[in-house]
């Protein structure tokens, strides 16, 4: 149990997950909806970090902003989209608002996870793995 606290922390390091830190953060525009923060995100990956990765990540999210999101790694290459994904290997569930804050940095994802604001299902090495992929 304790592993997946730094996992998660691992994991939103990597999607909303690897901005600069909350004082510089300031002079840049903050997301305001869960699909800017996974936007965001794409300009981070690392196919070096992702050959010979294969999984699948799914976001479940509630809130007038939420959705579903999907993530596929396969092999140093990526896709995302909007909706489901067949049997994702990690899914992640939380708030639009939550969401949105730990992608601002506002809310920390241990705390979140630790409150049960943030949920995590499935394998917690390729949450791991997310974090290197996407830096």
């Amino acid at each position: 149990m304790k592993n997946e606290g730094l996992y998660v922390s691992l994991a939103f390091a990597a999607l909303a997950l690897a901005s600069p830190c909350q004082a510089q953060q300031t002079s840049r525009q903050q997301n305001s909806t869960p699909q800017q923060a996974l936007d965001k995100r794409q300009d981070a990956f690392q196919a070096d970090k992702a050959r010979g990765v294969h999984a699948t990540y799914q976001w479940e999210l509630s809130g007038p902003n939420g959705g579903e999101w999907w993530l596929s790694v396969n092999d140093g290459t990526y896709k995302m989209g909007r909706g489901k994904i067949d049997n994702p290997n990690v899914t992640f569930a939380a708030s639009d608002e939550d969401w949105v804050s730990m992608s601002n940095k506002t809310l920390k994802v241990p705390w979140a996870y630790l409150t049960g604001r943030l949920k995590i299902q499935g394998s917690h090495s390729l949450v791991k793995q997310l974090d290197e992929i996407f830096p």
